[in-house]
């Protein structure tokens, strides 16, 4: 079984990614869960079609343990089927500005491991965490070993690459007690300047690479509204096979490495001498 997790900055689409590459996935056959690490509950909604389903945290709110201390949570309530035979998971978090959201992330997937969710059939799980690694319970996946392939969604613009830059210094510290590596950076294309060159360079100074770029493309937003992946809603279109040979490039992968993470200071000046050069 192959764990991986997926981070990136906040609003980058990383989730529409995940989701996408589960989904096929689950379409060329292999078993998949994802298990979503958002406080938002909003991982693993376009592979149920059902944009806020059931969390771990609420389930364990509303059922909680016995006297006994055995967990009164079984996993027919936590454990969704998605598009293609895709398990999905939520680990949700606590009411907005009430307790840590990562400790939700902790929580869930100690409780996911306790009931036996990771069945010997499954080949993948992919975990969708959160913005940046900042919070000890949002690293979890990274730091105690669970997923050692990590893939980082960014776009060409400065924040997105500074989120990203953050993430592999999360990565790099983990290398050594949770054996973490950075299997490739995912472009996910908002057509800014120089785009191409600036994460290509970045991959390539932090000693990886660039393993897909995505493009925009209305479909995405069309299927989101149907509540669907582009490659259940829009199996045919150019999009969907995007994320098709995305599936198969981490289905492919044996290229793991630890990141060299930039300096602030050329952080800076990569992103500056790119983008002058190709305003020039």
């Amino acid at each position: 079984m192959r764990q991986i997790a997926v981070y990136g900055k906040g609003g980058i689409g990383k989730s529409t990614i995940v989701q996408n590459v589960a989904a096929a996935l689950g379409e060329a056959g292999h078993s998949v869960m994802v298990v979503g690490c958002d406080p938002k509950a909003d991982c693993t909604g376009l592979l149920t079609g059902q944009l806020f389903g059931s969390t771990v945290l609420e389930e364990l709110r509303d059922h909680p343990s016995s006297a006994s201390g055995s967990v009164d949570v079984s996993l027919d309530r936590i454990v969704q089927s998605g598009c293609f035979g895709v398990r999905c998971v939520e680990a949700g978090g606590p009411e907005p500005g009430v307790g840590c959201a990562g400790r939700g992330i902790i929580t869930a997937i100690n409780l996911l491991e306790r009931e036996g969710a990771f069945t010997d059939d499954l080949e993948y799980v992919i975990y969708d965490v959160l913005g940046d690694v900042v919070c000890g319970g949002f690293a979890m996946p990274i730091r105690e070993g669970k997923a050692r392939e990590i893939y980082v969604v960014t776009s060409g613009e400065a924040m997105a690459l500074y989120a990203a830059n953050n993430i592999a210094k999360g990565i790099a510290r983990f290398s050594r007690s949770g054996g973490a590596r950075i299997g490739g950076i995912i472009c996910n294309n908002r057509n800014v300047a120089a785009e191409s060159d600036l994460v290509e360079t970045f991959a390539r100074e932090l000693g990886s690479r660039v393993i897909a770029t995505i493009p925009r493309d209305n479909i995405v937003q069309e299927s989101e509204i149907e509540q669907q992946t582009v490659v259940e809603h829009a199996p045919e279109s150019a999009q969907a096979q995007k994320y098709r040979d995305l599936a198969s490039a981490i289905a492919d992968n044996d290229l793991l490495s630890i990141p060299k993470p930039l300096t602030r200071d050329r952080l800076v000046e990569m992103s500056a001498s790119l983008v002058r050069a190709y305003c020039r």
